[in-house]
């Protein structure tokens, strides 16, 4: 923190070193499309770090995207299909297009307690099964057993985790091994990264039973194994759930945390600057 106060010390003395400079000397045309401000605070920027601070990192590039689309929101059945994206940036179909079960309400906001499908586009991220995981498989991946549960107890601090347990953490939490061959194989969507209380837990894409979901989103058996041997988390696999999806569509460029206290400060200071330069040039 001593070494970020430094830095910002810094910054706004240099800061109003230029501005000062800006006003005494006579003013140069800036070069065709540079902003003057946003120059200064680059090149300020340039000399500037804070040792010790970790690097903000880049998004993936999603490459594999799986799509499910229904003709309305309420449908109980979807169809889906898995895209990769090729060496030419151009999306290609892998697998499918195969028949999908919804949640019994169809799709929209998720909620505990409602059968509901969560819609829009979210990542892949761990996958499990009661079987062995198939050959090829790249994605984490454990086999359950009967003290594998998924927490959706909205009182638990492991809520939407997976938990290892001899007893339930509570509530409606699923017994993944239990639960029977649905579970044969699966992976989660993470559509609730926050472990927000009420926003749902446990909604996966698993084998199907041929009926409704308490949410989840259920394929024909081979081939959710034909998509778990294809996941490849090197190529940040995500899944889009709405309705009348064409094509593949991505999630929002990743943004920096709400927490960039230097960015937020630098944000602010490129708001001021012309007014101040204004000021001191009349």
């Amino acid at each position: 923190m001593l070494q970020v106060g430094f830095a910002m010390t810094a910054l706004l003395g240099a800061l109003v070193v230029g501005v000062g400079q800006a006003a005494a000397m006579p003013q140069s045309p800036a070069p065709t499309g540079a902003d003057p401000v946003t120059t200064l605070i680059e090149n300020l920027l340039k000399g500037l770090t804070t040792p010790g601070a970790p690097a903000v990192p880049g998004a993936a590039e999603t490459r594999q995207m799986i799509v499910a689309t229904a003709p309305v929101a309420t449908s109980q059945t979807a169809t889906l299909t898995a895209f990769e994206k090729d060496d030419a940036g151009k999306w290609v179909p892998v697998i499918g297009p195969t028949e999908a079960d919804l949640g019994e309400k169809g799709m929209g906001k998720a909620q505990d307690n409602v059968y509901r499908t969560p819609q829009g586009t979210f990542p892949l991220n761990v996958a499990f099964g009661r079987q062995d995981k198939p050959e090829g498989t790249k994605m984490e991946y454990f086999k359950t057993t009967p003290r594998d549960w998924w927490d959706s107890n909205m009182k638990s601090p492991t809520y939407n985790t997976h938990v290892i347990s001899d007893v339930s953490p509570g509530a409606d939490s699923e017994n993944l091994y239990n639960m029977g061959p649905v579970y044969d194989y699966a992976v989660n969507i993470n559509h609730n990264p926050n472990r927000t209380p009420g926003d749902a837990s446990a909604m996966f894409l698993h084998v199907s039973n041929g009926e409704p979901t308490w949410g989840c989103v259920a394929i024909a058996r081979d081939k959710m194994i034909e998509v778990l041997k294809w996941l490849d988390p090197a190529k940040n696999p995500q899944m889009t759930i709405g309705v009348n999806v064409d094509a593949p569509q991505e999630a929002p460029a990743a943004k920096l945390p709400q927490g960039d206290l230097l960015g937020g400060i630098v944000g602010n200071l490129a708001g001021l600057i012309p007014n101040m330069l204004s000021g001191a040039a009349s």
